[in-house]
């Protein structure tokens, strides 16, 4: 039996995780009530502070969370986790192996990890993970970590959304630097090089410190290049205090603040293109792009001219 929505508000209000899980599940399924439910929510946000950690599969970055979140933890602040996870385009099961790997966290009264399946397509996938984070920090979680499944422009969403970018590599990754040299340019604000006690750390490191030394500093941040072996922690209370040091340092220079105005402005963009795309494909316009489209198989019209006619219908007489 559904619980209603002032009972779900309320039990959330009251710290029941349940009711967390339950209106993040809402957030994922769009449900018809979960609109309504995020804005009796967005006045509570702004309190946590959003690191997102991306990289290619196989750098060990959940291990990595979860040994950062063990890092934070010691400090009694309370963090939300959102590990996005591939997932088959067939069935849309995710391998949900961020859980498996978080084990050690996911016990933790102060921790919440949540795993979202991709199935097969980001499209949509960062609005509802800047959705759950914006639950997460209602909830009153003091730092939200969003894990994403690799470097994409998906992750590049997620990283405007958070505010310190933490990319993760391995030392084997040394030959694809360069073509990954774009990316990693543009959103990270601190490189990791996970792994690190395999052979070839030390030369990536420096390859990645030199590039980063080539780029103008990013609004005065130069982003550190650091060495870690997750599962052992080593280098992750490190690693926290960088992430601590770029908090510090958006704070000081008023980018904190900016940063928030711009993923306010690219949340009210998304939110009018949603609905907008749902507003215009509906029974109607979706039989007539049909028939369009076999007019234009035939020489009757252009794909411009079969445009103006959807376009057409949406506006109205």
């Amino acid at each position: 039996m559904a619980i209603p929505k002032e009972e779900l508000l309320k039990r959330f209000a009251g710290g029941q995780r349940a009711a967390l899980s339950k209106i993040i599940t809402l957030v994922e399924n769009h449900a018809t009530s979960f609109p309504d439910v995020l804005d009796e929510l967005y006045p509570r946000t702004g309190k946590a502070y959003r690191i997102g950690i991306t990289g290619p599969p196989g750098a060990g970055k959940s291990t990595l969370v979860s040994s950062l979140v063990q890092t934070i933890r010691t400090t009694e602040k309370t963090v939300g986790v959102i590990a996005v996870d591939p997932s088959s385009p067939f069935t849309g099961g995710a391998l949900l192996g961020d859980r498996i790997r978080m084990q050690d966290i996911g016990t933790d009264p102060g921790v919440f990890v949540r795993s979202m399946a991709t199935r097969g397509s980001l499209g949509g996938l960062a609005e509802a993970a800047g959705d759950v984070a914006d639950v997460m920090d209602a909830f009153g979680k003091d730092v939200v970590i969003t894990e994403t499944v690799g470097v994409g422009q998906c992750e590049l969403d997620i990283a405007e959304a958070c505010y310190t970018t933490v990319v993760v590599i391995v030392p084997e990754s040394g030959d694809a630097v360069q073509d990954m040299k774009a990316g990693l340019m543009e959103i990270a604000d601190i490189l990791v090089i996970n792994k690190s006690d395999r052979d070839g750390a030390e030369q990536i490191a420096r390859q990645t410190r030199a590039m980063f030394e080539l780029r103008d500093e990013r609004n005065g941040w130069d982003p550190p290049v650091i060495l870690t072996v997750a599962f052992k922690g080593d280098g992750i209370p490190e690693l926290y205090g960088h992430i601590e040091k770029h908090r510090q340092f958006l704070a000081e220079s008023g980018l904190l603040e900016k940063h928030r105005q711009s993923n306010v402005e690219a949340t009210i963009k998304a939110i009018v293109e949603s609905d907008l795309h749902s507003k215009t494909w509906n029974e109607a316009t979706l039989d007539r792009l049909e028939a369009l489209v076999g007019d234009v198989m035939v020489g009757k019209v252009t794909p411009r001219q079969a445009s103006g006619v959807i376009l057409k219908m949406i506006e109205g007489p």
